[in-house]
């Protein structure tokens, strides 16, 4: 089989313009122009693609000429459901090239989008390497669907240039893939509890509209510490990373559109998605502005443009299919998972789970007993045709051949109960 040469890198354009903090007393001008520097990051967003020239076709083998794919599912009758796709944001710090490639093989599959992300306290040799091992297997090469951000941005998990990232991030997908129907923005610590086959085909039966975030009107102790602290986030404007810098003066909560709460992982639709980039409505870019200042912002920022949308407020899944345990409601960050979480993960019937120490033995537990997959090779699906007990994908077959597992019965059941008469409507952006 033939696969196509690998892509030559592409230069992308600076990021940020670079600012200086030197008085307090200059507060509130300084937040304004660091909103306006926000915005118009935002709206000239850029990435280095994997090549420069014009992209080679996906291998055939991989994406034959067909009209309908089959699901094989314990001997059934073919489906002609028509698979969806994923575009999955891959994300990490210094170090964390090894545990992206890792994620990345356990969420891989031929259909998907992939760009990987290293923030910029990694030095830009990884970023170089992680590239050139993207380019060295074989599938990726073959499917062209991985690429590496080569412009990297900072990420402060507590301010708002995470939600610059996560738009930024999506934006590229956007223009590398018409095709795409959902997206998940995943860092270095979380990881898969079923297959792309399982997940695949469970979100095949489902409105390609459908937005899965947690979500809720119940601000609470969140007005005194989230929502009317006034921050400058560093990562907007600076070069390198710095402390946040917290303004004295507080502000009141907007009349104009109801606040909502929620988690900072998500999955959202390419349509909502359009309507943040891309739409004329002004609510996404209004949001924008008031949240680029305020603490924990992305875990606000989807859930209010969603509930305060006439278009979108009745897409959204009160739930985001992702296992965490907090160690009380006031932390932003679960606690990490151990082996005595991993009967309740299982059971939970989600689809994804967070957060993992690094090298964790509970990776490799799951990665025997739940995806079947070796070490460094991607999880099995319908398009391996290798021989079971050697490398199962070494030999490639149709992408859009869909092999769901036990892991697909749980993930149904759990969307099942959420689509059930009554607890939609129940908990869709009540007014609390």
């Amino acid at each position: 089989m033939q696969n196509p040469h690998s892509p030559s890198p592409q230069p992308s354009p600076p990021f940020f313009s670079a600012a200086t903090l030197k008085d307090p007393k200059t507060t509130l001008s300084i937040i304004l122009v660091t909103s306006f520097i926000f915005f118009l990051a935002l709206s000239s967003s850029s990435f280095t693609s994997s090549s420069s020239s014009p992209r080679s076709q996906p291998d055939p083998f991989l994406f034959p000429t067909r009209q309908t794919h089959q699901i094989i599912f314990n001997g059934d009758n073919p489906s002609d459901h028509s698979p969806p796709s994923i575009a999955y944001l891959i994300s990490g710090s210094t170090g964390d090239s090894g545990r992206i490639l890792r994620l990345l093989l356990a969420v891989y599959h031929p259909r998907n989008q992939y760009l990987l992300h290293l923030d910029r306290t990694a030095p830009q040799a990884d970023r170089v390497r992680l590239a050139i091992k993207v380019q060295s297997v074989p599938i990726f090469k073959a499917a062209q669907n991985v690429n590496v951000l080569g412009k990297a941005d900072f990420i402060y998990p507590k301010g708002s240039s995470s939600i610059s990232f996560t738009l930024h991030g999506a934006s590229v997908l956007l223009r590398l893939s018409p095709n795409w129907d959902w997206f998940i923005s995943l860092n270095a610590g979380d990881y898969p509890l079923v297959t792309q086959d399982d997940l695949l085909h469970i979100l095949s039966y489902m409105p390609k509209d459908l937005n899965f975030v947690n979500h809720s009107s119940y601000i609470g102790w969140r007005e005194s510490k989230k929502l009317r602290p006034i921050i400058v986030d560093p990562g907007l404007y600076l070069s390198e990373k710095t402390d946040m810098f917290y303004a004295t003066q507080k502000r009141e909560l907007p009349n104009a559109y109801r606040l909502f709460t929620g988690s900072s992982f998500f999955i959202l639709s390419r349509n909502f998605l359009e309507f943040c980039i891309l739409g004329t409505d002004n609510l996404p870019r209004t949001l924008l502005m008031y949240f680029s200042n305020t603490p924990s912002s992305l875990s606000n920022y989807f859930p209010t443009i969603l509930c305060n949308s006439r278009q979108f407020n009745r897409t959204i899944i009160n739930h985001n299919l992702r296992y965490a345990n907090f160690a009380s409601p006031s932390k932003d960050e679960p606690r990490p998972l151990s082996s005595n979480d991993f009967d309740d993960m299982i059971q939970s019937g989600t689809a994804f789970a967070s957060r993992f120490p690094q090298d964790d033995p509970l990776l490799g537990h799951i990665d025997r007993e739940i995806l079947s997959r070796s070490q460094d090779s991607a999880v099995p699906g319908g398009w391996c045709l290798g021989e079971p007990g050697n490398d199962t994908c070494s030999v490639w077959g149709d992408a859009d051949v869909l092999r769901p597992g036990p892991g697909a019965r749980r993930l149904e059941k759990l969307i099942v109960g959420l689509l059930s008469n009554g607890t939609v409507q129940s908990h869709q952006c009540i007014f609390e």
